[in-house]
């Protein structure tokens, strides 16, 4: 038999061995790296895999952890966990209902608006709908919101963490196109390729997360004006509308100042994604010591999240470089590249099929999982193709946000089943999660026709 076909066997077996070991149950990393090395073994016994291959893991995962753009990973995520515990999200809500609330869907629209704050605050999904989740859920319960529609909307906007800047995924995302730009473009004879960086991507991410923000928005107004009963008016009374102002400055010129801090310096090109990053962490700390939240006790408790979350994502990355290397190997490669350029439509036809196959991994898999395991093995193709490096970082980012609210799987609804009151029914979840999803998808196909809403801003920036 024909080792190139054994190899590619081989290579496709591991692919399915790995997602039926996660449905499962067995961790990721462990996972990803040991039915790696199962297959490598079987492939030595074909004499399709050398073992020497696997001595560029270590010097691979070496790479990763000095690598200066993935030290703004934990500096983020020590952000995001600092400003959980300065109560930001809680003055946000309470001041933004005060504001919007003597309109139908005022709360729910400013659900919306601090969902995406706090993405841009704090860029992780599963902290942002379970903050929103605890303080927001029962205040739209209380005045008479459809549970159905305050579900949805709170999964929705915890999920603008997946693509609004500075988003951890984004970040991974980033240095990892920029690598296989690089090497797709010298494999198509252009040694002088445009580079490709995270700022890019967070340019990029810019227009598209404010699109999804304006759709939210646009469809809880559409159901106070079609449904009112789902989304009643919340009315301030008299005696707290005199300071309300005032309390807006408050709540919201110090978040705002950090945002533009962080992202403002990166699109600006002042300050390069890990320097923004480090501010960003040292403003989260200086805002937490303004609220008279900081002490050594919370000090120590964001350090050990935030070392516990980083670990997580590194661990997963080292798992998969194990796979990426076995499967290479193999010339799994190879069988992805004829799969994919064999698709009717050329490049197109081949963004498509990779964004489907994308879409239902994600109801199994996890985020970094899926950029890990099926970026890597299919955005070389693509890029070989043609396909705008910056403009498929970002339909990835949007596809995955979309894994994350489709039921029955969807990890944005476990967050907020795990915090939702009894009262509210799983079945609420997941009806109140689809139209959300459709306003997803919706938006999935504005930037597929029309690429400029991605590539516009970065073009314009650098």
């Amino acid at each position: 038999m024909d080792p190139v076909l054994i190899g590619e066997i081989l290579a496709g077996l591991m692919f399915f061995g790995v997602i039926g070991f996660l449905l499962l149950g067995f961790p990721v990393a462990f996972t990803l790296a040991g039915t790696s090395l199962i297959f490598a073994m079987i492939g030595m016994q074909f004499g399709v895999f050398g073992l020497n291959s696997l001595t560029a893991a270590a010097g691979r995962y070496t790479g990763y952890m000095i690598n200066e753009v993935l030290v703004a990973v934990p500096l983020f995520i020590f952000m995001g966990v600092m400003l959980q515990r300065s109560q930001i999200a809680e003055q946000l809500l309470a001041t933004m209902g005060k504001l919007f609330g003597n309109m139908r869907g005022g709360l729910g629209i400013s659900v919306v608006l601090v969902g995406a704050l706090l993405a841009a605050s704090t860029g992780v999904v599963g902290a942002t709908v379970v903050t929103m989740g605890l303080i927001s859920l029962p205040a739209m319960l209380r005045a008479g919101y459809d549970p159905r529609l305050a579900c949805g909307t709170i999964c929705a906007s915890g999920t603008l963490g997946q693509i609004i800047p500075p988003s951890t995924v984004l970040i991974f995302m980033g240095d990892m196109i920029a690598g296989m730009n690089s090497q797709a473009q010298m494999s198509l004879g252009n040694f002088a390729p445009q580079t490709v960086s995270v700022g890019d991507l967070f340019a990029g991410a810019l227009i598209p997360g404010l699109l999804l923000v304006g759709l939210y928005i646009l469809y809880i107004l559409f159901k106070a004006l079609v449904d009112p009963q789902s989304c009643p008016a919340t009315p301030v009374p008299p005696d707290e509308k005199s300071g309300l102002w005032m309390e807006v400055l408050v709540a919201f010129v110090p978040p705002l100042l950090l945002i533009f801090a962080v992202l403002g310096s990166i699109l600006g090109g002042v300050a390069t994604p890990t320097e923004a990053a480090s501010v960003g962490a040292v403003g989260a700390t200086l805002l937490a010591v303004l609220r008279g939240r900081l002490s050594l006790s919370v000090l120590h408790e964001v350090a050990k999240s935030t070392a516990v979350i980083t670990s997580m994502i590194f661990v997963i990355l080292f798992g998969a470089s194990i796979f990426a290397i076995v499967f290479r190997q193999l010339g799994g490669d190879s069988l992805v590249r004829d799969f994919l350029t064999g698709m009717p439509g050329g490049a197109m036809g081949a963004m498509i099929t990779v964004m489907l196959i994308m879409f239902v991994l994600g109801f199994i898999l996890d985020t970094f999982e899926i950029i890990f395991i099926v970026l890597p093995i299919t955005a070389p193709t693509l890029l070989i193709l043609g396909v705008d490096p910056v403009w498929l970082g970002v339909m990835v980012g949007v596809n995955l946000q979309t894994s994350f609210l489709t039921p029955p799987f969807g990890f944005s609804l476990f967050y907020l089943r795990g915090v939702a009151p009894n009262r509210v029914s799983t079945g609420m979840i997941y009806r109140g999660a689809v139209p959300f999803v459709l306003l997803q998808v919706a938006a999935l196909a504005l930037l597929f026709l029309f690429p400029g809403l991605v590539t516009w801003l970065p073009s314009v920036l650098y």
